[in-house]
C-alpha cells in the first residue's frame, strides 16, 4: 500500500522553474566545493585516478540511493495533506504511536531533526556564498584579501532584504537556477567528451575499491562526499508548495543530469589536470568565462541561502504551532501566499551565527567540515520516521519496510559516522547549534506540559462552574468578555481573579480555546467548534493547523456573522493571563531548566501580538505559578 498525496500534482513550465529555483538551489550549489573537498583528504602525494573515479563514484551513487531512491522514490509519498517536511513527517509518525512515551519519542526525533535543520539554515549560506566568491581567487591571486568582505557584505544584504518577502525575487529565481543548472551541465558534458574514461564512475565497482582500499579511512571521505547530497531534505520539504510530481520531474530529468555531468566534467579535468584540484568547479570554464561563473554562482548560491532560509522560518513556525518553541514574530510579506513569512527573531539569530561562522572558518574548505553533519543527522531522523510511518500508517509489511528502509538507514548511519568523525575540525558548530535548539525545545515543551498539569489541578471545571451560576447571584454587567484559555474544560484563571477582585461577570461570555492540529492546515468549515451553555455563554475551540497563523477578532467576526454567537468588536474586552512561574516546593523540572522556560516565556511574542488581538482592548491579569 503506498501513501496517497494531497499535493497537486499540476506540471507546468511555470511549476518546474519554481521547483528549480526554490527546491533545488542548496543542491544545485554542492559541485561548487563537494569533490573538492572530498579529494583534498588524499591530496598528499598527488591523486591517482582509481582515488579520483572512486569518488566520483561515491558522489554518483549518493545522488541515485540518497535523493533518488529515498526522497524521490520512498519519502516524498509520505505526505501530511500534502506537506512534507520533518515536523510533518514526526506529526505522520505520532498519529500511529498507541503510548504517551511512544510519542514522546517520536517527538525527540521530530524535534531532533528540526534543530539540525536549523543548523543547517545557519551553515549553508555561509559556505555556499563563500565558495562562490572563492571563484575571484581563481581570476587572480589578488582578490584573496576582498573575498570575505565581499561575502559579508553580501551575506547581510540578503538577511536586510527578508522583510520584503520573497515573492517578487522569487520570480527570477527559476530563470537563474535554470540558466545555472543548463550551464554547470553544458561544462561538465564539453569536458567529458575530451575524456570519455571517467564514465567508468559511472559503476559502483570504483567506488566499492576506494572503500575495499581505503577501508575506515574512506570514511573520511564520505564525510565529504555527503556534500553532494546537502539540500536533498528540501525536496520533501517544499512538497507542499509544488506537489510530488513537479519536483519528481524536474530531479530526474534537468537536475540530477546536470550535476553527475558537472561532477563527471570536473573528475576528467583531474584526470588530465591534478593540480586543477585548488578549485576544478572554476576551472571546468574557459578563462573568458571565469568572470561571468563567477557572478552567475554567486546568484545560485544567493537562491540556494534564500531557500534555506524560508526553510528555517517554515519550520520555526512548524515548531512553535506545535508547541515546541516560544511564540515568535510572524509576518505575512503576501496577501496571497501563506507560507511566505519573514520572522525577525529568526533571522537575526540566523544572521549573527552566518557572520561568525564567515569569520570564525574563513574558506569554504574549513567550513565544509562543519557542514555535514547538520545534514546526516537530518538525514537519519527522516529515515528512521518513514520506517515508522510506512509500517504503520500506510500497512506496508514488515518485511517491505525491512528491504526498502534497512539499507537506507545503513547507508545515513555510514554518512552521520563518517561526518562525526570531522567534530575536532569544526562538526562541534552544528552539534553546539542542534543541541542548545534541541534543548530550548525539549525544556518550553516540558514546561508548558508541567503548565498545562497545574492549571488543570488548582483550576475549576467549567461545567462545575456554570452549574452553580444561576444560584451564584453574581452580578452581569453590560459587554462582552473573551476569556482566551489554554484548556478548553477548565475555568481560565483570568475569569477567577475577576470574579474575586471586581465581583461581577459580563452579561456575553465567550471562552476561547487555540488548538494546534497536526496537519497543515484546517478547512474553513472545520475551524470552530461552538458549543452554547446558554446564558448568553459559549464555549469556542478555535483549530489551526501548523501552517498558519491565529486571528481571534477575525474568526470570532466570522462566527458571529454566521449566526452562531453574539459579538461585536466594539464592545468586547479580552481577558488574558500572565503567568509568573516560580518553583515548587518539589521542583518537577532542574533549576536551570526552570530558569532557561522563564527567559523563554519572557521574551516570547505576548499573546496578543500572536492571536492579533487589538491591544487597547486588553485586560490582563497576573498570577503566580508553581512548578
Amino acid at each position: 500500500m503506498t501513501a496517497p498525496s494531497h499535493a497537486s500534482e499540476k506540471l507546468t513550465a511555470a511549476s518546474l522553474l519554481g521547483v528549480l529555483g526554490v527546491v533545488y538551489g542548496d543542491i544545485g550549489t554542492s559541485p561548487l566545493y563537494a569533490l573538492k573537498a572530498a579529494l583534498l583528504h588524499f591530496d598528499e602525494g598527488g591523486i591517482e585516478h582509481w582515488e579520483i573515479l572512486g569518488v566520483l563514484s561515491l558522489i554518483f551513487w549518493s545522488l541515485m540511493l540518497t535523493v533518488t531512491l529515498k526522497y524521490v522514490a520512498f519519502v516524498m509519498r509520505a505526505d501530511n495533506k500534502g506537506e512534507g517536511g520533518i515536523m510533518a513527517l514526526m506529526a505522520l509518525a505520532q498519529r500511529s504511536a498507541t503510548t504517551d512515551r511512544g510519542k514522546f519519542v517520536i517527538s525527540l526525533i521530530g524535534i531532533s531533526g528540526a534543530a539540525l535543520f536549523l543548523g543547517d539554515g545557519m551553515i549553508t549560506p555561509a559556505i555556499s556564498v563563500l565558495s562562490a566568491v572563492e571563484g575571484l581567487k581563481v581570476i587572480n591571486p589578488v582578490f584573496e584579501n576582498v573575498v570575505i568582505p565581499l561575502t559579508l557584505g553580501v551575506l547581510l544584504a540578503l538577511f536586510l532584504i527578508q522583510y520584503r518577502g520573497t515573492g517578487s525575487v522569487g520570480k527570477v529565481f527559476g530563470p537563474v537556477c535554470a540558466l545555472w543548472f543548463g550551464t554547470i551541465g553544458l561544462l561538465g558534458l564539453i569536458e567529458c567528451v575530451q575524456n570519455p574514461a571517467v564514465f567508468a564512475a559511472l559503476s559502483p565497482w570504483p567506488a566499492i575499491e576506494f572503500c575495499i582500499h581505503y577501508h575506515l579511512a574512506a570514511f573520511i571521505a564520505m564525510g565529504a562526499v555527503v556534500l553532494a547530497v546537502t539540500g536533498a531534505e528540501a525536496l520533501y520539504a517544499d512538497m507542499g508548495h509544488f506537489g510530488r510530481r513537479p519536483i519528481q520531474m524536474a530531479w530526474l530529468f534537468f537536475v540530477l543530469p546536470a550535476l553527475a555531468l558537472n561532477y563527471f566534467g570536473q573528475g576528467a579535468l583531474l584526470l588530465q589536470e591534478p593540480g586543477a584540484i585548488s578549485n576544478p568547479f572554476f576551472l571546468l570554464a574557459p578563462e573568458w568565462f571565469r568572470l561571468p561563473l563567477v557572478i552567475l554562482a554567486t546568484a545560485a548560491t544567493i537562491i540556494a541561502s534564500q531557500a534555506m532560509i524560508s526553510g528555517a522560518f517554515s519550520i520555526a513556525r512548524q515548531c512553535v504551532q506545535l508547541g515546541f518553541a516560544p511564540r515568535l514574530e510572524v509576518v505575512h510579506t503576501s496577501n496571497t501566499e501563506e507560507g511566505q513569512i519573514y520572522m525577525p527573531q529568526v533571522n537575526f539569530a540566523l544572521l549573527v551565527g552566518v557572520m561568525i561562522l564567515v569569520l570564525e572558518f574563513k574558506n569554504s574548505d574549513s567550513l565544509a567540515a562543519a557542514y555535514g553533519l547538520a545534514v546526516t543527522g537530518t538525514f537519519l531522523c527522516t529515515t528512521i520516521l518513514a520506517l515508522l510511518v510506512f509500517r504503520r500508517q500506510f500497512g506496508w509489511h514488515w518485511s517491505l519496510v525491512l528491504i526498502v528502509f534497512v539499507p537506507l538507514l545503513m547507508l545515513d548511519v555510514s554518512y552521520f559516522i563518517a561526518t562525526a568523525l570531522k567534530i575536532p575540525e569544526g562538526g562541534y558548530v552544528p552539534v553546539i547549534i542542534g543541541l542548545v535548539t534541541f534543548t530550548m525545545m525539549l525544556t518550553w515543551y516540558r514546561g508548558r506540559q508541567l503548565l498545562f498539569a497545574r492549571f488543570r489541578q488548582d483550576s475549576l471545571p467549567l461545567k462545575s462552574f456554570l452549574a452553580r451560576l444561576p444560584q451564584s447571584r453574581t452580578t452581569r454587567v453590560p459587554g462582552i468578555a473573551v476569556f482566551m484559555t489554554g484548556q478548553a474544560d477548565y475555568l481560565p484563571g483570568a475569569l477567577l481573579h475577576n470574579l474575586k477582585h471586581n465581583k461581577v461577570l459580563h452579561e456575553r461570555v465567550l471562552f476561547v480555546t487555540v488548538r494546534n492540529e497536526d496537519i497543515p492546515t484546517v478547512a474553513i468549515e472545520k475551524r470552530a467548534e461552538v458549543t452554547d451553555f446558554g446564558g448568553d455563554i459559549h464555549r469556542i475551540i478555535l483549530c489551526y493547523g501548523f501552517q498558519e497563523s491565529p486571528n481571534i477578532p477575525r474568526e470570532l467576526e466570522r462566527l458571529a456573522a454566521e449566526g452562531l454567537i453574539t459579538f461585536e468588536t466594539m464592545q468586547a474586552s479580552y481577558f488574558l493571563g500572565r503567568e509568573t512561574i516560580v518553583a515548587a516546593t518539589v521542583p518537577k523540572m532542574a533549576r536551570w531548566q526552570q530558569w532557561l522556560f522563564t527567559l523563554l516565556s519572557r521574551n516570547s511574542v505576548p499573546a496578543t501580538e500572536f492571536f492579533k488581538i487589538p491591544s487597547d482592548r486588553v485586560v490582563e491579569l497576573g498570577a503566580r505559578v508553581a512548578i
